[in-house]
């Protein structure tokens, strides 16, 4: 096999072994499969960087799909594939109607890693295999899904097949956009055999799901600094975007004084500096980044007479979060008043953070417990995941696996086979009691 290096680049089956604990392998779960399966997926799409490049609604993206379908079945699901191209695998309950779903996604960033997001399909296809193995059929039935196009790398507009699934996408939002070959969403859809009428008619009943449960890598590093495995998500964070634009007066750098400026950039500097300072005001789990800054005129020798930026704002409180954006605000105009310029604000996007109930989080973490044998750990999510989607129509709950540096959305993401084959155990003991009458 042509392999290269340790979570560089497409991932080693050799360096996953090694990092291996026989005996972990138990109860039908299987650390080998795990890790062959981890190393097929990385073929798919990979860049000369050794990164993933399946990006969505492309041959990649649906090469990963068909593999994805050929292990379901091997694990004795029953599988489809519905109008907004999502895979979903079934297994029949012994006795209740109601339904219990798993999975993640299989598209990817432009070059990034191999774990986010097939870690999560894997692990739900791991536990049915398991049971398979082990002749173990759940009360409740069980499917597996494969979202389609969580990342959004193509359209700039992700999480399309949980929202269609959901019915809480908008078929006209997404009939304007253009990939950056200028192809219309709609055109795409068409050469995938999909349509914005197969979308919607995608959407699912859920009176019959009890619940949703995500796997993903934690893309950052509390649970590496605790020296733990897998960790318990209490929600995800909702992000909330902030414009927020500072107007002076554009000068000659060399001609105009220092004490006659109304330098525009200043300012933003001085706001983007104490902006760093709002966050653990108001909620342990807040965030605040700016992330992109245009300057006008934006020349080596002209005062800046303009800068708009947009500050990316998140908690999993949306009470705090809110606070924390009034905070955000006050402090622009504060800083505006001291200067002399002008600013202006207003938020352009928000979405509700998704918090997991007190219930499923205690469900989680016994399951955790059970599979490594430590206190359970709990932490946010900042990232947005299929599950917060989910969560709009059933209970949700998430686990994260340990990341290496908390490196994610790049070739050197990396988890442990150890590591993931903990999650999974975990995963199998909450599926198995969400799954009981």
């Amino acid at each position: 096999m042509n392999e290269t290096g340790t979570g560089g680049g497409q991932v080693r089956l050799e360096t996953l072994m090694n990092d291996s604990h026989e005996e972990l392998t138990h109860s039908g779960v299987n650390g080998e499969r795990m890790a062959r399966r981890l190393y097929e997926l990385s073929k798919i799409g990979l860049t000369e960087d050794g990164g993933s490049n399946r990006i969505s609604f492309t041959k990649e993206e649906k090469e990963a799909k068909n593999l994805a379908k050929l292990w379901m079945e091997e694990a004795g699901l029953t599988v489809k594939e519905d109008g907004a191209g999502n895979v979903i695998g079934r297994l029949e309950g012994a006795s209740s109607k109601a339904v219990v779903m798993s999975g993640s996604h299989l598209d990817s960033v432009p070059n990034g890693g191999h774990f986010d997001g097939p870690l999560g399909v894997l692990a739900a296809i791991e536990v049915a295999q398991a049971w398979k193995d082990t002749d173990f059929v759940p009360e409740k039935s069980y499917e597996v899904v494969v979202f389609t196009d969580e990342e959004g790398a193509r359209f700039n507009s992700g999480l399309t097949g949980s929202r269609a699934i959901t019915g809480t996408l908008d078929p006209d939002e997404k009939r304007t956009l253009t990939d950056a070959d200028g192809k219309l969403f709609e055109d795409v859809m068409q050469e995938n055999g999909l349509s914005l009428s197969s979308i919607k008619e995608a959407a699912r009943d859920f009176t019959d799901v009890d619940a949703f449960v995500e796997v993903h890598i934690e893309q950052g590093k509390k649970l590496e600094k605790e020296d733990l495995p897998v960790g318990v998500v209490q929600g995800i964070a909702g992000p909330s975007w902030l414009d927020v634009t500072f107007t002076g007066a554009a000068g000659h750098a060399g001609n105009t004084p220092m004490d006659d400026r109304t330098d525009a950039l200043v300012a933003a500097g001085i706001f983007i500096a104490e902006i760093e300072k709002l966050p653990s005001r108001f909620s342990p789990s807040a965030v605040a980044t700016v992330g992109k800054v245009n300057v006008k005129p934006n020349g080596v020798n002209v005062i800046a007479g303009e800068v708009q930026m947009t500050v990316d704002v998140r908690d999993i409180h949306e009470d705090t979060r809110n606070s924390l954006q009034e905070a955000i605000f006050a402090k622009a105009c504060e800083i505006a008043e001291e200067r002399n310029i002008e600013v202006t604000t207003k938020e352009i996007m928000s979405a509700p953070p998704v918090k997991v109930t007190e219930e499923m989080q205690q469900k989680a973490a016994a399951a955790v417990q059970k599979a490594v044998d430590r206190e359970p750990y709990f932490l946010p999510s900042g990232a947005g995941h299929d599950a917060m989607i989910m969560g709009k129509k059933t209970s949700i709950a998430m686990l994260f696996t340990r990341s290496r540096d908390g490196i994610s959305h790049n070739p050197a993401e990396w988890s442990s086979l150890n590591d993931c084959v903990h999650t999974v155990h975990a995963l199998k003991h909450l599926l198995e009691d969400l799954c009981a009458t």
